[in-house]
């Protein structure tokens, strides 16, 4: 057959091709829809008001408006009311209300539909990542073929697998539970569970996981685990329960305006009372105590502390970081060290043709060496072979070459007849000895060097002669070392390093990039117990990590950072936040934002204080007139809000 090499769209990965499970619909949580109902009537009020329509005509919709926007947060707050608890909900329920009794109708509503949006947002995040831990079952098979002792194959469905039943895996299939290889030989993709970026070969006593998606070749696996406990089911469990276990999270202003509101109320009362005992007027003591009230209400205390988030959030996102809410934002100034996987994180995710090494001998440069391996391979759907016909496609090696006779083994390699001339391109322990290469010959010597190297060697086989070896590696994205030594300055700690990939492609990266603590041959149990163990002893840990076997590790740590491209579904919704463009740079850069937003909010409670302090001193020992308290109020609560604003601009982040 004619080969051409030229351009081709890459192959979906089996990832991609498996069909997701429906997440669920907006709508279909009461939280959004209440939320809806509420943002719609105060959008056909608002115009109505503004336009100076009858107050008839707008009245009721914004009453409306403030009921189904309202009520749900404001029955939460009487139930925690009920358990001697004053909720932040009922709090603005009431703020709501108040601002309505004294004519603020429409600043009312929208504080309802701001509340009320921002709970529907907390609803939909918490279904979506229930969803994703869901889906995360999908990618074991809901059947298998079990085969029977005299011989018989029956198709099961797994939940009715045993321990000690043999199963057969055909090529192309997921294995459909955990047990040990009997017979056979292939190479099966472990990305899922180990976040290797390279198939496993597979060989009778090698062990295989639920879920993990075979070769070319036919296995026979004998099942070790139920279905409940495969690594797939664990790692679901996992993921649930460091969701579970995490501690609650709250704003620090949230903590805060527990306490002051509890104050506000009870100073409101005595400024009403004390006065009302000593024989002051009623309408004087009610209104001294409205305006002591509106003046040191905490309004200007919340908005020192979201439009600085918010802002650093919005500028995040222009830069390709999704945080997913202002309590992450906060929680990521705190971070004071950071473990980032490998593959897929501080790596491409895929092999690239590094070293081209003719042997002499052979006549042939690199250029022939590469093109005689891609026609060879060209057929193949090996990652290896994809990324030797990539490297002669990016070379500009576009040729026709006459393929014959092409053949693919397991654990082995390709053979193919090209213009005449037979080509075996494969594993050197395995073509070398068929090609007469021995210990300490020149072949021998070239691939150990590779392989000491960190590259993954490939020999080249010409008409049963050694021609050549490749060497391919997962590349570091770019700026990965870059990115480690800011990270460690803005820690005051090394980040580390955990991958489930070899000790010895983790070990030549981690020189490379600068990084000296190095875990590797890690499952996701493991990872997970090596960040407790960070968090045990006091330290804040970031986890950025991209694939499934991350996702538990992402849910228990302090803050989770997960790679938005070459993600999977369940970390990107377990994370705290997304690195959408999948630049590594961007991990410093939004914790250095995060750290200015924090010295953004401290500035805004000193501003906040003061006017507060000054306002409330004036009612108390003078007599403030209630327009000037409330112009006062209004005037400290632009400011600080203005001020938080600062965080959209450019340098915020180039800083």
């Amino acid at each position: 057959m004619s080969v051409t090499l030229t351009p081709t769209p890459a192959a979906p990965s089996p990832t991609a091709q498996t069909a997701p499970r429906r997440p669920t619909r907006v709508l279909a949580l009461p939280e959004a829809r209440w939320a809806a109902a509420a943002t719609a009537l105060f959008l056909l009020a608002l115009p109505l008001q503004l336009t100076g329509a009858p107050a008839w005509t707008w009245g009721p919709l914004y009453a409306l408006a403030y009921a189904t926007g309202g009520w749900e947060p404001g029955w939460e707050g009487l139930k925690a009311l009920r358990e001697r608890t004053l909720d932040v909900d009922l709090l603005m329920i009431v703020a709501a209300l108040g601002a309505a009794a004294i004519g603020q109708v429409m600043d009312g509503a929208l504080l309802i539909v701001i509340f009320a949006t921002s709970g529907a947002l907390e609803a939909l995040a918490t279904a979506r990542t229930a969803d994703s831990v869901r889906g995360l079952l999908d990618l074991a098979p809901a059947t298998a073929t079990r085969v029977t002792p005299d011989g018989h194959e029956l198709t099961v469905p797994v939940a009715e697998l045993t321990v000690g039943d043999t199963i057969l895996v055909r090529p192309g299939e997921r294995v459909g539970a955990d047990g040990r290889v009997l017979d056979g030989a292939s190479e099966v993709d472990q990305a899922t569970i180990t976040g290797e970026p390279l198939p496993a070969p597979k060989e009778p006593g090698d062990e295989v996981f639920a879920g993990t998606l075979n070769g070319t070749g036919a296995l026979r696996v004998r099942v070790e685990r139920d279905a409940s406990d495969s690594v797939i089911a664990r790692i679901v469990r996992m993921v649930e329960e460091a969701s579970e276990t995490k501690a609650p999270t709250q704003l620090f202003i949230e903590k805060v305006e527990q306490r002051y509101s509890l104050g506000m109320v009870a100073a409101t009362l005595a400024v009403f009372a004390v006065p009302l005992a000593f024989g002051t007027d009623l309408t004087d003591a009610l209104l001294r105590a409205m305006t002591f009230m509106i003046v040191a209400s905490p309004c200007a205390v919340v908005l020192a502390t979201m439009p600085p988030l918010l802002s650093a959030i919005a500028n995040a996102g222009r830069h390709g970081v999704l945080v997913k809410s202002a309590v992450v934002m906060e929680r990521l100034r705190q971070v004071d060290a950071v473990a980032l996987d490998k593959t897929g994180t501080l790596t491409e995710g895929t092999p690239r043709v590094t070293d081209l090494r003719p042997l002499p001998g052979s006549d042939l440069g690199e250029d022939d060496l590469l093109a005689l391996a891609a026609a060879a391979e060209h057929p193949s759907e090996h990652p290896l072979a994809r990324a030797v016909v990539e490297a002669a496609r990016e070379r500009g090696l576009t040729m026709t070459a006459l393929v014959a006779d092409f053949a693919s083994t397991p654990g082995v390699g390709v053979t193919a007849v090209v213009d005449g001339r037979t080509v075996a391109v494969g594993a050197p322990d395995r073509l070398g000895v068929a090609a007469g290469m021995s210990a300490g010959s020149p072949t021998w010597r070239l691939v150990r060097e590779l392989e000491a190297s960190g590259r993954t060697a490939i020999l080249v086989v010409l008409d049963d002669v050694p021609a050549g070896v490749l060497g391919l590696a997962d590349r570091p994205r770019p700026g990965a070392a870059a990115t480690v030594a800011s990270l460690t300055e803005l820690t005051g700690t090394a980040p580390v390093l955990l991958t489930g990939d070899n000790a010895r492609a983790a070990a030549v990266l981690a020189a490379e990039v600068g990084i000296q603590d190095v875990r590797a041959g890690l499952l996701p149990q493991q990872k997970l117990d090596a960040v407790r163990e960070l968090e045990e002893a006091g330290r804040r840990v970031m986890v950025v990590g991209d694939g499934v076997n991350d996702a538990p590790a992402l849910a228990a740590a302090h803050t989770g950072v997960a790679m938005g491209r070459a993600g999977s579904d369940l970390a990107l919704e377990t994370a705290d936040a997304v690195i959408v463009r999948d630049e590594l740079t961007a991990v410093p850069a939004v914790i250095a934002l995060s750290r200015r937003a924090g010295r953004l909010v401290v500035q805004n409670l000193v501003i906040a204080g003061v006017c507060i302090a000054g306002l409330v001193a004036w009612d108390l020992i003078g007599t403030l007139p209630l327009p000037l308290g409330v112009a006062g109020h209004e005037g400290s609560t632009v400011l600080v809000g203005l001020n938080g604003l600062r965080l959209l601009r450019e340098r915020a982040w180039t800083q």
